[in-house]
């Protein structure tokens, strides 16, 4: 199977890259399976629906949310009848929506798509996400019921993300990393067959301090004192992520490549 994640969707400009780029390279690539982070798309902070709605019309199969999940309040409710949109599994018990959906794919595949919040250096003490992930994992074997797993760790220290990555080898097709809107260069196979990637990146302008308009931010750092809110940029974004090739027997990857399309980070896709 062929799969593609793309990092966090920020602001309009993330948007409008989607919309404009992601159905030719689903076309282009024979994607069977797309995922799009969009915890930041709505002005940098939540997703609203109507542009839940405008990631999923460009060819997301399902868009995956973060600690800013309902930041914009109407999610609150729209997440209860779009099942293509999760929350982290391990965010408030009360949380309305789900944090894991076996979704279909293509030639009746079917694929295991969760995410969890890491903890260190969070904002705010969410629950353990390796004993939230666990139960998930063990009821949805690679190999079994579900054709591929794709785990989104949205999480601020490297070290979590990469711990996270080695206790889900061989139970997970993909474990992929979100929130820091930086993406990295460590895109790798596991021992066990589980494609890695630290952070997926954004999809954003890159002319940026991670996605905002950077006067704000430079301020802030500088004089400790802040004069305004935080904006998203809004030059041509990078489309950033992982692309991943898994064998259908077993789920486990075959093929990783690092995805940067358009704005500063241009490079070739797989």
């Amino acid at each position: 199977m062929k799969l593609l994640f793309l990092g966090d969707v920020m602001g309009k400009s993330g948007r409008t890259a989607v919309a404009e780029r992601l159905p030719a390279l689903r076309a282009a690539w024979g994607l069977d399976f797309v995922v799009v982070n969009g915890e930041n798309a709505s002005a940098g902070a939540g997703l609203t629906p109507e542009h839940a709605k405008l990631i999923l019309n460009a060819g997301a199969d399902c868009v995956t949310l973060g600690d800013h999940a309902f930041d914009q309040k109407d999610m609150l409710s729209f997440i209860e009848t779009e099942p293509r949109i999760l929350r982290p599994l391990n965010f408030s018990k009360i949380a309305p929506g789900r944090g894991a959906k076996v979704f279909d794919a293509t030639q009746g595949r079917k694929v295991l798509v969760t995410q969890a919040l890491g903890q260190v250096f969070m904002k705010r003490p969410f629950d353990d996400p390796f004993s939230a992930l666990d139960a998930v994992l063990k009821t949805h074997p690679l190999g079994g019921m579900v054709q591929a797993v794709i785990v989104d760790i949205h999480a601020e220290a490297t070290s979590e993300k990469m711990a996270m990555g080695h206790w889900c080898d061989g139970q997970a097709s993909l474990v992929v990393g979100t929130h820091t809107h930086v993406p990295t260069g460590d895109a790798m196979i596991l021992n066990k067959g589980t494609a890695y990637l630290t952070d997926a990146g954004m999809c954003g302008d890159y002319d940026s301090v991670i996605g905002m308009e950077k006067l704000e931010p430079l301020r802030r750092f500088i004089t400790g004192m802040s004069s305004s809110r935080f904006e998203p940029a809004g030059g041509e974004a990078t489309l950033s992520g992982v692309y991943v090739e898994t064998d259908d027997r077993t789920g486990k990857a075959t093929r990783v490549a690092m995805v940067r399309q358009g704005g500063r980070l241009q490079q070739a896709g797989p």
